[in-house]
């Protein structure tokens, strides 16, 4: 068996997903620059990327950085099916799998060494079966904690392995850029940056009480710990998701508030009816906007009970967003997101009075069993008809 000091935690992500499905069922696109999605870039290929390509970016921007880019329609379905695929791949090296999207998990591979060698031995045969049995390319990233792992796959990428041995493990860490830090996003680097502190190695000579003056309590006792690789947490197998959520990009350009509204009734029923899917209920509201400077804004309101009632959370998200429209109608918004946290299984509902048998349960109900059997679009509401609709994302089985 392994010490528990050793690099025995494996994050495994797959190349520019949805692209490279795309140019592993058309060989055509190899080699080539591929975007997925035409509005807004939803995946595009290293080939894009090297042209300053990315994905959320609006599609019209992405072909004048790439003229010559092969855009692609997204399908969904077969990026599904691929993700399941792979997952196979993932759970055949080892039973302890933490999925944390449809293209990457931790995997800990502690206890394997008689049956299956070193983790390095371990990371080079999945990569392999990943691209034999999947035709998927993947980048491996090995080391003690799952916060180094990630960091190693980032660093590795594309299709490529990295190992940070324990005792190479700040040597690896410190020079690279505050950015490869969870949790510092461009508003938290800016912030850095301005004191002169662009790698990690700065952050980590600074005393935890010097973080904590800057950037608040939660954030500066976290960024400490990282720095220093201080992640304690474990691959956890089977954990049910903690929130459950949907986002739309806009793109740069004006968007009305009715406009914004029909948006926001989109995402809520959207998120709601797989809430009814997964059994989930839920107490916490939360709306995430994104502008046109890439700051973000994020609104919550905790109901009394927890629910996956459509028109009570719609209710919720519209008076977030209202209260967030002076901040809108300043800086232009380019994304929005709607998430339900706090959940409990829906059958650890408490019944509250007095009974309301106009709740709307009811026609959740029908609507939900509506759209499975004839699917999503064959109901919907008269403010979002002649709109253009969010594709749905595939995603992990809750």
């Amino acid at each position: 068996m392994f010490a528990m000091d050793e690099a025995t935690l494996l994050h495994a992500d797959v190349d520019a997903f949805f692209a490279s499905v795309e140019q592993r069922d058309d060989p055509r696109l190899l080699g080539r620059p591929v975007i997925v999605g035409a509005g807004v870039v939803l995946a595009a290929s290293y080939e894009a990327k090297a042209y300053g390509v990315r994905t959320a970016m609006g599609g019209a921007q992405a072909r004048r950085l790439c003229p010559h880019a092969i855009v692609v329609e997204p399908r969904m379905s077969a990026y599904a099916e691929a993700s399941k695929a792979m997952f196979r791949v993932f759970e055949d090296t080892t039973p302890l799998v933490e999925g944390l999207s449809i293209d990457e998990a931790f995997l800990d591979v502690r206890g394997l060494r008689r049956l299956s060698g070193t983790p390095t031995e371990i990371a080079v045969r999945l990569r392999r079966a990943a691209l034999e049995r999947v035709g998927l390319p993947i980048t491996v990233g090995v080391a003690r904690t799952k916060f180094l792992a990630k960091v190693a796959s980032g660093v590795a990428k594309p299709d490529g392995l990295l190992v940070v041995p324990p005792d190479r493990e700040l040597a690896f860490l410190h020079p690279l850029p505050v950015e490869r830090l969870w949790g510092v996003g461009p508003v938290t680097a800016d912030k850095l940056r301005d004191r002169g502190i662009t790698t990690v190695g700065q952050v980590a000579q600074l005393g935890e009480p010097a973080l904590v003056s800057m950037l608040g309590r939660a954030s500066g006792r976290h960024l400490h710990a990282l720095a220093h690789n201080r992640d304690p947490r474990p691959v956890q197998v089977g954990r049910r998701r903690r929130s459950i959520g949907s986002q739309r990009a806009l793109g740069r350009s004006p968007t009305s508030e009715e406009a914004l509204d029909a948006v926001v009734v989109a995402l809520v029923d959207r998120v709601t009816r797989r809430m009814r899917a997964a059994g989930r209920i839920g107490r916490t509201v939360v709306l995430r906007l994104r502008f046109d400077d890439f700051s973000r804004a994020t609104r919550s309101h905790t109901l009394p009970r927890s629910t996956a009632h459509t028109q009570t959370i719609l209710v919720t998200v519209r008076g977030l967003l209202a209260t967030a429209m002076p901040m809108i109608e300043r800086q232009g918004v380019t994304l929005v997101g709607v998430a339900v946290g706090n959940l409990d299984d829906g059958g650890a509902v408490q019944l509250a009075l007095p009974f309301d048998r106009h709740s709307g349960v009811a026609l959740d109900a029908a609507l939900d069993e509506v759209c499975d059997r004839f699917g999503s679009n064959a109901v919907t509401r008269a403010v979002l008809l002649g709109r253009e609709q969010a594709l749905t994302m595939p995603l992990l089985p809750d």
